[in-house]
């Protein structure tokens, strides 16, 4: 049987950073899926850092794992209240409207 190691985590954690990448230069046209991948960087880092601090055994990653999940939850909700805000008096969320707002 195979033992999971910090190798595996830390692939996992560089799939996730490639697709939180790739959906931001990729898709620049939906202001949803740029929140969305910036929620999966944020949660790669987050996997690099239990799986560094579960390997030298320390609990400072894990608790600044807890700092960066509240960051990402507050930006998920302030980015989606804007986004709701936005579509009511606009009617669409697709980022060259946005853009439009630049006086």
């Amino acid at each position: 049987m195979l033992a999971v190691g910090l190798g595996h985590y830390l692939t996992v954690a560089a799939l996730l950073l490639v697709l939180g990448i790739f959906g931001i230069f990729l898709n620049r046209k939906n202001v949803i899926v740029i929140l969305m991948s910036i929620e999966l960087i944020l949660l790669a880092v987050n996997i690099n850092l239990v799986a560094f601090s579960a390997v030298h055994g320390d609990l400072a990653g894990q608790v600044l794992a807890m700092f960066v999940l509240t960051v990402a939850a507050a930006e998920a909700a302030i980015g989606l209240a804007i986004v709701v805000i936005y579509f009511r008096n606009r009617g669409s969320i697709q980022v060259e409207d946005v853009n439009l707002m630049k006086g």
